[in-house]
């Protein structure tokens, strides 16, 4: 829908002018020849610009901009001034008009101003939504983690467990990654003699490692292409934030380590710390092969599952620099059927 025009002058031609050039331009066209009428106006449907004369009988346009910057700040105000009359048109400008414009006028000026004014005005409210609904999610992410963090402390493994399922239907998930993911580390770890508290630890570390993906844009995380550089860098944020909000909680602190360094790589060319080898701890030395092995054989946004072959092709290839070489050996010594077994189905 064109944008609304309101033209407050008491002179008639001056409106019927503005009114017909402003028409040509496909915007919609009221009239009123002083600020009661206008406020009537203003109140029977919505205004997107007032052009308003300052000197007119009765009321001024500068109460009349007062007045309409209370009851709408976002409305667009264009002043129009005698030359003899800047100093008020400044004042106009101070209380909250956008533009003015002197007698004698252009037309073609006073369209330019308009087009620009309500283009202006567009963008200021583009911005004030996106960050009204940007403080909106905050508030309603905010709201969501402290009550989860709340209902931990009775019922830890089913809150989490549920909200990881919330995390990966967010990225449109097949089945749950982050499910699979904690199968598949228990089961490789349970192989390296992991057992008890450091096992179930870690099985809390791989079912929230992507937990600090809640802090990150749908437009990124949701992207079917390849991210470019600005966006990578957004997205490798999230092993800090996963770290930022689980580590202050006593029984996930071991967990939020595993959280944080579960992207380094055996060859130390990983983030955020870019630790080598041992330095990294071994539950994240597990996990990322495992992540890679789900990440593999599952549908992407981008490209449909791959064979469990090339999975094993990635491992030999990328032996001894991503992955740990002891690790790789021990996943490559697995045969499928019990990765199938705990992913609970087929590869191709």
């Amino acid at each position: 829908m064109k944008e609304h025009v309101l033209i407050v002058d008491d002179e008639e031609m001056i409106r019927d002018l503005l009114s017909s050039a402003l028409s040509q331009e496909e915007y919609t066209c009221s009239q009123a020849s002083n600020v009661d009428e206008a406020f009537v106006l203003l109140g029977e449907q919505p205004v997107d610009l007032v052009i308003s004369d300052i000197m007119m009988p009765g009321r001024s346009g500068v109460e009349l901009l007062r007045d309409l910057k209370k009851v709408d700040p976002d409305i667009a105000v264009l002043m129009i001034t005698g030359l003899s009359d800047m100093n008020t048109a400044l004042e106009c400008v101070h209380l909250g008009a956008d533009d003015y414009i002197t007698k004698p006028f252009g037309i073609n000026r006073v369209v330019l101003t308009v087009k620009n004014l309500i283009e202006k005005r567009c963008l200021a409210l583009e911005k004030k939504n996106y960050q009204a609904s940007l403080e909106f999610k905050v508030m309603e992410q905010t709201a969501q983690i402290r009550k989860t963090m709340n209902e931990l402390s009775s019922a830890y493994d089913n809150t989490l467990t549920a909200l990881v399922k919330a995390l990966d239907a967010r990225e449109k998930e097949v089945g749950s990654h982050s499910e699979r993911v904690m199968n598949y580390t228990v089961f490789l770890a349970g192989k390296l003699g992991m057992v008890g508290k450091e096992l179930q630890e870690l099985s809390k570390g791989a079912l929230l490692h992507d937990i600090g993906k809640i802090g990150i844009s749908d437009n990124i995380l949701l992207k079917p292409g390849k991210l470019d550089d600005l966006e990578w860098l957004e997205m490798r944020k999230h092993p800090q934030v996963g770290y930022a909000i689980l580590s202050e909680i006593g029984f996930l602190k071991t967990p939020a380590e595993i959280i944080l360094t579960h992207h380094e790589r055996f060859d130390g060319s990983g983030y955020p710390k870019r630790l080598k080898g041992e330095q990294i701890p071994l539950g994240s030395r597990i996990f990322a092969i495992v992540d890679t092995l789900d990440a593999m054989t599952s549908d992407r946004p981008y490209r449909k599952a791959l064979p469990f072959d090339q999975v094993v092709d990635e491992i030999i290839k990328h032996r001894g620099t991503q992955f740990d070489p002891v690790i790789a050996d021990l996943f490559l010594s697995i045969p499928r059927k019990h990765w199938e077994e705990c992913a609970g189905k087929q590869f191709i």
